[in-house]
């Protein structure tokens, strides 16, 4: 639950001096109290806690520098260690306290944290940065990208070409004994029984025999 007043700066030192004398300081004052995303409109206040205070909730204080109005707000039933400031006026200084709030009171205030709230024109150009930034780690991821997609496919041709080369070594491997085998049948078939290297037939008749002359008379 969140309860933001505006009062006098009179009645906000009453406010806390009467706190202050309820709890009798049994809570320690936050510390590390620190502005974090500064822009022309908004802030954040960010604090810690002392180790062992049992804290339920926190307050804060805002004010413009020599400005007696001051801007309360408090949320309790939280364990959240920041706030966001909003409505600031830019070129604007503020001063800021934060306390603890606890089952029996509200802690002293903490060291005072000034700060001042830029142009919204330095706002801007800070944005317009980090913009630029953003778009050139973006510009980098993709090339990166783009770079390990060109690896991948080439291995992969790579790894195609492999395979087709070691599918025909093993076709050529696998054919060899079967040209060996019709090889050696050509030869056999070529070849004859007197003749197993072939060549020429001889002829079965002896050589030794002397032909038959029949001679007519006319």
């Amino acid at each position: 639950m969140t309860r933001l007043s505006w009062s006098s700066s009179h009645e906000a030192k009453q406010l806390e001096v009467n706190l202050s004398v309820l709890c009798q300081y049994s809570l320690s004052p936050p510390v590390n109290v620190t502005i974090r995303a500064l822009k022309a409109n908004s802030a954040v206040v960010t604090w810690d806690i002392p180790e062992g205070d049992s804290v339920i909730g926190f307050a804060i204080t805002q004010q413009k520098k020599d400005v007696r109005m001051l801007r309360f707000i408090q949320e309790v039933n939280t364990t959240t260690r920041s706030c966001a400031l909003w409505d600031l006026e830019e070129e604007t200084d503020y001063i800021v306290h934060v306390q603890s709030i606890s089952m029996s009171g509200t802690s002293p205030l903490s060291e005072a944290m000034r700060f001042r709230t830029p142009k919204e024109a330095e706002t801007q150009a800070s944005k317009s940065k980090d913009e630029v930034t953003m778009e050139e780690v973006g510009q980098s991821t993709q090339l990166r990208a783009g770079e390990l997609i060109i690896i991948v496919v080439v291995l992969i041709m790579w790894a195609g070409v492999i395979a087709l080369f070691c599918r025909q070594y093993d076709i050529i491997k696998d054919n060899e004994p079967n040209n060996n085998k019709d090889k050696a049948k050509n030869s056999s078939e070529c070849s004859t029984p007197e003749h197993p290297t072939g060549g020429l037939l001889r002829s079965k008749f002896d050589d030794n025999r002397t032909p038959s002359v029949n001679i007519i008379e006319v």
